[in-house]
């Protein structure tokens, strides 16, 4: 009888090769197990004061996931989620065969996009001008005054736009009496809400949103500028050749997170963005800043139809992911740099 040893050799040195890979993989993980929780007796108080946060994040990320269930149900509260009946892709029908779905996708993505066209690329600006200033205390003050609005409530902000922009007494409509012009009620105008919201963004997020190019300004190697300005290269051109292109691994992944807050309505991965269009939004201006987030809140809370507006939120996700993984892809083959 033939036996074939050369292949019978190779079945065997294969089963080997695997069961060596198996018990390494299984040493590696009792030894991965050992050392965290020697890590963990170590530096206990330092996960001590992490656990909060993580309590936080499994408490209102991952627990309400259990929720999304509702979206494909006709849920009533006296029921619970398990005794409210299947009713499949009902509600998402109903959302996008209605007579809102094409103001509101057109309103979101609008706003998203004139938001992130006209604020993503001034705090780029910001931080390259800041960092060409080589006085130390006034490069601190200039940072620190920028910072400021950032901290200022969402609440605060609305309101102060309220009272500037108020046609009775607001400081905008004085100097327009005063130069003989027509009062104007800007809050009362829907093709002023776009405008409006975007300028409070760029005055409230430029300085803190500046922050994180800054610090990638901050590693470029000094001896860069020294052969540049050996060459005859002045500030402009250096700040074109040598730090933009050291900037855009940092603006590529902040554009991709913040085109995953498109359907948020703002853009703005730093920024409350429902409360600030459902505190600028009214009646005059609702054509224009009626939004998904602010439908959804309006559906879910104040009509208590909470199976309906938990399927537009979970849509609303999804179109977030899916501009996510499709902008990282995109940025991966063309730049090779990426989230993910």
């Amino acid at each position: 009888m033939y036996i074939n040893t050369k292949r019978d050799d190779g079945i065997i040195m294969s089963l080997e090769v695997g069961e060596l890979k198996r018990k390494k993989l299984q040493k590696t993980r009792k030894w991965s197990a050992a050392a965290l929780k020697k890590n963990i007796r170590k530096n206990y108080e330092l996960y001590l004061f992490v656990l909060p946060a993580f309590l936080v994040l499994i408490l209102f990320n991952y627990v309400p996931i259990y929720g999304l269930q509702i979206a494909f149900k006709e849920f009533i509260p006296s029921k619970g989620i398990l005794g409210s009946q299947w009713v499949g892709l009902k509600h998402f029908i109903r959302f996008v065969t209605g007579y809102q779905f094409g103001n509101l996708m057109k309103n979101t993505f609008v706003l998203a996009l004139q938001v992130i066209l006209f604020t993503f690329p001034i705090p780029v600006i910001f931080a390259l001008f800041i960092n060409q200033l080589k006085n130390g205390w006034r490069k601190n003050v200039i940072q620190t005054v920028s910072y400021m609005p950032h901290f200022i409530s969402t609440v605060v902000i609305a309101g102060m736009l309220l009272v500037f922009l108020s046609p009775r007494s607001g400081i905008i409509n004085t100097i327009i009496g005063w130069l003989g012009g027509e009062k104007v009620n800007f809050m009362g105008i829907a093709s002023w809400f776009r405008p409006l919201y975007i300028l409070s963004e760029i005055w409230q997020h430029t300085g803190w949103e500046s922050i994180v190019f800054v610090a990638a300004l901050s590693s470029v190697d000094p001896t860069y500028y020294e052969a540049a300005k050996m060459d005859g290269a002045g500030r402009l051109k250096r700040m074109m050749y040598i730090d933009l292109p050291m900037l855009v691994p940092t603006m590529i992944i902040i554009f991709i997170l913040k085109v995953g807050y498109v359907t948020s309505a703002g853009g703005s991965a730093m920024s409350p963005v429902f409360e600030k269009v459902f505190l600028m939004q009214n009646d005059l201006n609702l054509s224009a800043s009626e939004v998904i987030a602010t439908y959804v809140y309006k559906i879910g809370l104040k009509s208590q139809q909470y199976s309906y507006s938990a399927a537009i939120g979970l849509f609303n996700t999804l179109i977030s992911f899916t501009l996510v993984a499709v902008m990282n892809r995109i940025s991966k083959k063309m730049t090779g740099a990426g989230l993910w």
